[in-house]
């Protein structure tokens, strides 16, 4: 049952609503460990943050940059594009480029294709490296 008190104010009197006291056989004084239900204030091992990630989501891995980059150079240095590779275009048209290195390439340079062409390879093959290197060490598939 709740017990009511009434106190005297500025205006009307305020009613106080108290829960009725339970038997308890702790004093008032002393708290009983009860674990604390709340995930935001429990302690945790990333410094006291609650994080729904893990701190190293990338979770970069040497190997993955360096097969990565060795698998787009092998195919990108095979010479298919009318005799010459697309490393070698990329690389040519940097050469040509900075022969009138103060004035940066026009629009209308190859550099550009080579360049997007030669990067978005690599890109991919990072990236769907590391789908496949953390996918089979993390034994998702």
């Amino acid at each position: 049952m709740a017990s009511t008190a009434s106190i005297a104010g500025l205006g009307s009197p305020l009613t106080l609503v108290r829960p009725s006291s339970k038997a308890s056989l702790s004093s008032g004084f002393i708290r009983t460990q009860v674990a604390a239900r709340n995930p935001l204030k429990q302690k945790l091992a990333s410094g006291g943050k609650f994080t729904c990630f893990q701190r190293d989501w990338l979770r970069t891995d040497l190997n993955v940059i360096g097969f990565g980059l060795i698998g787009w150079l092998a195919p990108s240095s095979i010479p298919a594009i009318n005799g010459n590779s697309l490393t070698g275009l990329f690389f040519q048209s940097i050469g040509e480029e900075l022969a009138h290195w103060p004035t940066g390439p026009a629009l209308t340079s190859q550099f550009w294709l080579w360049l997007v062409t030669w990067h978005l390879g690599l890109f991919l093959c990072l990236t769907f490296g590391q789908i496949g290197f953390k996918g089979r060490t993390e034994e998702y598939f």
